[in-house]
């Protein structure tokens, strides 16, 4: 269980990962050596997973936001492992997920442009049959974080 300095560290490492030790220290009201152990603490404990750089993607020239529904009428465990090895295998996903409902799974795909979506889209459906795949593209990207709720922690 979190106490609620634990939560102000991953707090603050959220927003800046990078920050130095002294003044995450300052922002907590903890020492640096104690505060250092605490994310130490937090590391091993598996709170912290690592640290990333979250790069603009739009930097990157990766202006479309595709997010692509996919049902399938194979649900064996063998077939399951080849679709998550496909998509693994596929940089263009940066998001993927089981869901449960209608679709069977979503992904969320980065891209320059439509056509290379279309790309993509053959690319996917060479590798493995799907029952149906449909795709709505972002028009607006109005909150996206890697910030995650410290609340129920």
């Amino acid at each position: 269980m979190l106490n609620d300095i634990d939560k102000k560290i991953l707090s603050v490492l959220q927003d800046n990962a990078d920050i130095p030790i002294a003044e995450l220290s300052k922002k907590v009201n903890l020492s640096a050596t104690p505060c250092w152990a605490r994310i130490n603490k937090l590391y091993k404990q598996g709170y912290i997973v690592k640290k990333v750089a979250v790069v603009d993607r739009l930097k990157l020239n990766l202006n479309v936001v595709a997010f692509v529904q996919v049902k399938t009428s194979n649900h064996n465990m063998d077939w399951a492992r080849k679709f998550v090895k496909v998509i693994n295998d596929m940089d263009e996903v940066v998001e993927f997920y089981r869901l449960s409902g209608s679709i069977d799974y979503l992904l969320k795909v980065l891209v320059p442009s439509i056509e290379k979506y279309d790309e993509f889209y053959k690319k996917l459906t060479d590798k493995i049959d799907l029952t149906d795949v449909s795709t709505s593209f972002s028009m607006e990207e109005i909150k996206q974080t890697s910030t995650l709720p410290l609340d129920h922690a």
